[in-house]
């Protein structure tokens, strides 16, 4: 018997009607869809590319600003809880999900690509070699990772902090309060689910095309066709459906650890089997460059290099799109994996960790392979560059042990499908279904075998390239809703901090508990206006006037002065003629009450959405602190307490300059 579904019709209808309509345009009508979706991209691209530039480069200035502030120390989560996955597995599983098939498939393609560019190419071998690198470390590394990395820290923030669903709409949570359940919440999911599912299904379709090759360089299959490309496709799905269900720390863990361990080890043989001192050296030159270059990479739109531009919007702006419009599904991944870190632990470990990483593999496999073109091969690699996915095959070639290396690889790359085809399955479920719901199992297995037959139709039908562009194209909407998630992030953290700052209020300091009962009665009774008009006239101007004639006692005069409306402010002011004035008011305060702390049902009532707070305000105009349930005999004692600050300070020559009265000179 099925088990009832999870799924939230609000959320899973509108998304699979989208999904299915653009699917069934782009299989019809392919070409001209592309075009259309190209022309769209291409103007976007053209007009846009400085705000991709632009907002990249925030994104990971706020991050650095989080990580290195006192915010940093703030857990994902209660502040006693503890990382649920070892640092290794969780790093295994934020780099499998978040890129490890591409740099399969990009690793030696992409600096390649780069070194052959003309523009580049003309500035001589070895300083194209050196640019391919650094700019292969530039769109793979940790600019990259900056946009992975903010959408998972705000999602993860507000979703464990602020105990909310996990959802990307729950990062509105500080501007829209309950309003992310309602549409404009549905909106937001339902646009994440989207990118999600056509993100995965080209990638999916894509990525066979590289497996299939590897079958075809071992000599598993003779030709690589549409037959053998179905088979693949529902081999990996199946074993990714099989993961999906067995939950994420079983299923998605292990095949990530297993994953990383290997590739670790490929890339150990490539160092050992190449050309060794050259990939060390290049290695070191490379991060020099990389950084030494950084910040000009960052903001650079290459205005003022007409020669680049071509190739800046197919990579650089591509790049950053492309990272964008995967963040949705790639951030809830790592937000789900990452609870109980800290904000300083997960902004490290997302940026640099898997960025060290990348710079090592391109280095290992795209400027070896460089290497060996230009000196050993006479261009063969070059001659390669319009087939990306044989490239790795053709490199693993040249060196020891070939055969066993390039199965190894496709052993790899068959693993990181799975893991992010099973991440991919756990995002859609986790979008279109209702809150803290366990879903049934056959659930997962719909999404996986939804997206494998869309991915199949559209590979045969060649519909795929028009999903990727409407991926790419989403990545500008998108852009904007990651500035609001800044501007959430921002706003909750200012909260959080206020939170845990705020002290106990100033006036209950001297409580001992004798009274407790009374007490008790104070702290249920917001004052309204005529509380605090009661308190100023038959507290505050009591005790100021009796401070007032024990002073003039002493010789020394005072005023008492009231405000516009004299029952909202009071003060006590000792004139000086050469020193600033001594002054102590108390000022009432109007605050606005929390809606939610208002319909709690157990909280105490009001009679207004407003509430007043009796403050003390000083000579230099700042607050103090709030003094509502002072005695007249405390009040007192206050303003002698500030007054003895006063005059002590006042005494000491080294403060001359502070307290001069410039105003009366």
């Amino acid at each position: 018997m099925i088990k009832k579904t999870t799924l939230n019709p609000r959320i899973a209808i509108p998304s699979l009607s989208i999904i299915i309509g653009i699917s069934i345009i782009s299989a019809i009508f392919p070409k001209s869809t592309l075009s259309t979706l190209n022309l769209l991209k291409s103007l976007i691209f053209k007009d846009m590319s400085w705000f991709f530039i632009f907002s990249v480069s925030l994104f990971f200035i706020f991050l650095i600003f989080l990580a290195c502030s006192k915010y940093g120390n703030i857990r994902l989560g209660r502040d006693d809880s503890k990382p649920e996955y070892s640092f290794f597995s969780w790093i295994s599983m934020l780099f499998s999900a978040g890129m490890g098939i591409g740099l399969l498939f990009f690793g030696v393609a992409e600096p390649m690509s780069h070194f052959n560019e003309p523009v580049i190419h003309a500035k001589g071998v070895y300083e194209a070699m050196q640019e391919a690198q650094v700019l292969s470390f530039f769109h793979w590394g940790i600019h990259g990772w900056s946009v992975y990395c903010l959408v998972g820290l705000v999602i993860a923030y507000f979703s464990y902090r602020y105990k909310l669903p996990l959802s990307l709409r729950s990062a509105f949570y500080p501007l829209w309060k309950k309003k992310i359940f309602g549409y404009r919440g549905d909106l937001i999911d339902i646009f994440a689910f989207c990118g999600t599912f056509f993100g995965l299904s080209t990638s999916l379709g894509y990525g066979v095309v590289q497996i299939s090759a590897g079958f075809e360089s071992v000599g598993l299959i003779n030709q690589s066709g549409f037959n053998v490309q179905i088979w693949i496709i529902l081999i990996v799905m199946s074993l990714a459906i099989l993961s999906a269900v067995s939950g994420v720390s079983r299923g998605i863990k292990l095949l990530s650890n297993i994953n990383i361990i290997l590739a670790c080890l490929l890339l150990l043989f490539v160092i050992i089997a190449g050309p060794t001192v050259f990939i060390l050296g290049a290695f070191s030159d490379g991060l020099g460059n990389y950084f030494s270059d950084f910040i000009n990479l960052m903001f650079n739109t290459r205005t003022y290099q007409p020669g680049y531009t071509k190739w800046f919007n197919n990579w650089t702006v591509f790049y950053w799109a492309w990272w964008i419009s995967w963040s949705p599904y790639v951030g809830l991944f790592i937000a789900r994996i990452s609870k109980g870190r800290t904000i300083r632990g997960f902004i490290t470990g997302v940026l640099l960790v898997p960025s060290l990483f990348v710079f090592l593999w391109m280095t290992v496999f795209g400027s070896t392979a460089i290497y060996l073109d230009v000196n050993n091969l006479n261009g063969a690699f070059s001659a390669l560059i319009s087939r990306p996915e044989i490239l790795l095959f053709k490199f693993l070639d040249v060196l020891p042990l070939s055969y066993i290396t390039t199965v190894l690889s496709i052993f790899i790359l068959c693993i990181f499908f799975i893991t992010s085809a099973d991440s991919g399955i756990y995002v859609m479920n986790n979008i279109s279904t209702y809150y803290n719901k366990k879903s049934p199992a056959w659930q997962k297995i719909m999404w996986g075998l939804l997206m494998a037959v869309l991915s199949l139709s559209l590979l045969h039908l060649g519909g795929l390239g028009s999903l990727q562009t409407v991926t790419i194209i989403s990545a500008l909407p998108f852009t904007f809703i990651i500035l609001l998630y800044i501007v959430n992030m921002i706003i909750g953290i200012y909260m959080d901090n206020n939170y845990f700052d705020t002290r106990f209020t100033h006036s209950t300091q001297n409580w001992t508990g004798k009274n407790w009962k009374e007490q008790l009665k104070e702290v249920l009774n917001f004052n309204e206006r005529k509380d605090a008009r009661v308190f100023m006239k038959d507290v505050v101007e009591p005790a100021f006037l009796e401070l007032k004639e024990e002073l003039a006692k002493q010789n020394i005069d005072a005023d008492i002065k009231y405000g516009k409306i004299p029952l909202k402010r009071i003060e006590i002011c000792i004139p000086h003629e050469k020193l600033k004035n001594f002054s102590y008011a108390i000022v009432v305060k109007g605050r606005d009450i929390s809606d939610m702390f208002i319909e709690d049902d157990n909280t105490p009532d009001f009679p207004s959405d407003d509430y007043f707070n009796l403050v003390t305000q000083f000579s230099d105009g700042r607050l103090g602190y709030d003094v509502q349930y002072f005695s007249k005999d405390e009040i007192l004692s206050d303003v002698l307490k500030q007054y003895e600050r006063y005059l002590s300070f006042a005494s000491d020559s080294d403060n001359d300059l502070f307290l001069t009265d410039t105003q009366n000179r």
